[in-house]
């Protein structure tokens, strides 16, 4: 532990909370009320508190690593945490395999360029969509990070936060070191899931509707073949041949070959791309009406999608020719999720922005992936794996307010727990989106904490000016 760790007792968070001044996950104030059947009251203990950040970020995926590093290079201490073992989270523990929406300025277009110094990036004739090599992004990012300063921690678990008054300012963790207690001026959730924005108070939506329906699950991974240019017509290439079948019929033709073996797959395009040599990403399966934190539910779909995966992947085997010898060398340590908690921010980004192709003042990035539902149930998946569109999308603004928690001071968001409805956030899901609003959020972040302001205090010219003298923007 840090040396400027304290001990901090939880009956002070537990009486914080009864005086209106701390909100942590619900049954957390249990010790302090009578025991009800079916609940148990957990003994108050002392944790170690270590308050040594500037800005705490939650979650190293995609829009967290990036938070992370921005907010460190902008003069912040910061810390970072993960409950996988590696930075990267859907990018290297999903195996998501394709980066979209990344043809964009600053921490995208840095990465880009050290993945392909690094022979990394899949030869590709976009800047926008392209697969890389998961393994060589690990290293890089955990080389970015250290290079940065940021203090990351992995196998760690954000489960409970507190405020004082309407400020968050504490948070807890679990990890093979225990519980233990986080104090700091700012934080940002790169949860995916807005876990952090849940346990701190902040209402949220989820899917079209409160219950749900919501976009399914899917769990990548990652396959060796034999001959990848004997498969030319199944996969797909970052540089395509002249006269080459297009994306859609690939999909169209490896459907039809599963089909034929008597398994037809629950997500109706299935997906393969080419990284290099003979390794190719796929993905070919959905799980459907998963709610993102129902630890049960998502344990029951991963076992479901891991064996649909090595189902159909030994039928491809076993057809011989072309698909002899291929095999999975790993699925994703944790499934896929599209649809999580959105976090009321200060502006939502709704369909009718996407309709309109909306401008703002505080514009963090401009998105231009266009509406992407995935099939809802197994019966739409019958029809079409991607659900209709319902309004033409013209590329759109994300304003900072949207990064900034509404119902909580001190908190920000970046990636996928934005504040948005179901269609807008269908849209700006994909990782371009999250690195760009990472970088936002880590920017303005450290800005308020050096200042010992609010986020929603920093204008968004300041921190543009601030990514300018970085040189994270031209």
């Amino acid at each position: 532990m840090p040396s400027s760790a304290a001990s901090v007792s939880r009956r002070h968070f537990i009486t914080a909370s009864l005086a209106g001044g701390a909100v942590g996950r619900p049954g957390l104030s249990a010790a302090a009320s009578a025991v009800s059947p079916g609940s148990f009251s957990e003994p108050s203990r002392d944790i170690p508190l270590t308050a040594d950040a500037d800005v705490i970020v939650c979650g190293a995926g995609p829009a967290g690593v990036t938070a992370a590093i921005t907010a460190t290079r902008a003069g912040a201490k910061v810390r970072l945490f993960e409950w996988r073992g590696c930075l990267g989270g859907v990018w290297t523990a999903g195996l998501l395999g394709y980066f979209l929406d990344f043809n964009k300025p600053g921490f995208a277009r840095e990465l880009r360029d050290k993945l392909d110094a690094r022979d990394a990036r899949a030869k590709s004739t976009s800047t926008s969509r392209f697969c890389y090599d998961p393994e060589a992004l690990k290293l890089l990012l955990e080389e970015l990070c250290v290079e940065a300063g940021v203090k990351f921690q992995f196998h760690t678990k954000v489960c409970a936060a507190f405020r004082e008054g309407g400020r968050l300012t504490t948070i807890v963790t679990e990890s093979k070191s225990g519980r233990q207690a986080w104090k700091a001026p700012v934080f940002i959730d790169t949860t995916g899931d807005g876990d952090l924005g849940f346990q701190a108070g902040c209402g949220f939506e989820t899917g079209m509707a409160e219950d749900c329906p919501c976009q399914p699950m899917s769990l990548n991974a990652l396959l060796v073949v034999r001959d990848a240019e004997a498969l030319r017509e199944f996969i797909r290439f970052g540089q395509p041949m002249k006269g080459e079948n297009t994306d859609g019929e690939k999909k169209k033709r490896i459907k039809e070959v599963l089909v034929g073996t008597g398994h037809f797959p629950s997500y109706a395009s299935p997906t393969m791309w080419h990284v290099r040599d003979n390794l190719v990403f796929a993905m070919m399966n959905h799980e459907y009406g998963i709610k993102a934190w129902d630890a049960a539910e998502i344990t029951a779909a991963t076992a479901r999608a891991r064996a649909e995966m090595n189902k159909m992947v030994a039928n491809l085997r076993a057809l011989g020719g072309p698909w002899e010898g291929i095999q999975v060398v790993a699925t994703a340590e944790q499934i896929g999720v599209r649809d999580g908690r959105r976090i009321k921010g200060r502006y939502t980004v709704l369909q009718d922005d996407l309709a309109k192709g909306a401008r703002h003042e505080d514009a963090v990035t401009r998105v231009t992936f266009g509406i992407d539902v995935h099939a809802l149930s197994a019966e739409h998946n019958k029809n079409h794996a991607i659900m209709p569109k319902e309004v033409d999308m013209k590329p759109y603004d994300i304003p900072l307010r949207a990064l900034i928690a509404k119902d909580v001071d001190g908190l920000m968001m970046a990636g996928r727990c934005i504040s948005g409805d179901f269609i807008a956030h269908s849209s700006y899901r994909v990782t371009g989106n999250a690195v760009a609003m990472g970088e936002a959020a880590g920017v303005t972040a450290a800005l308020a904490a050096l200042s010992k302001k609010m986020p929603h205090d920093i204008t968004w010219g300041e921190s543009l000016e601030k990514l300018k003298a970085m040189g994270q923007r031209a």
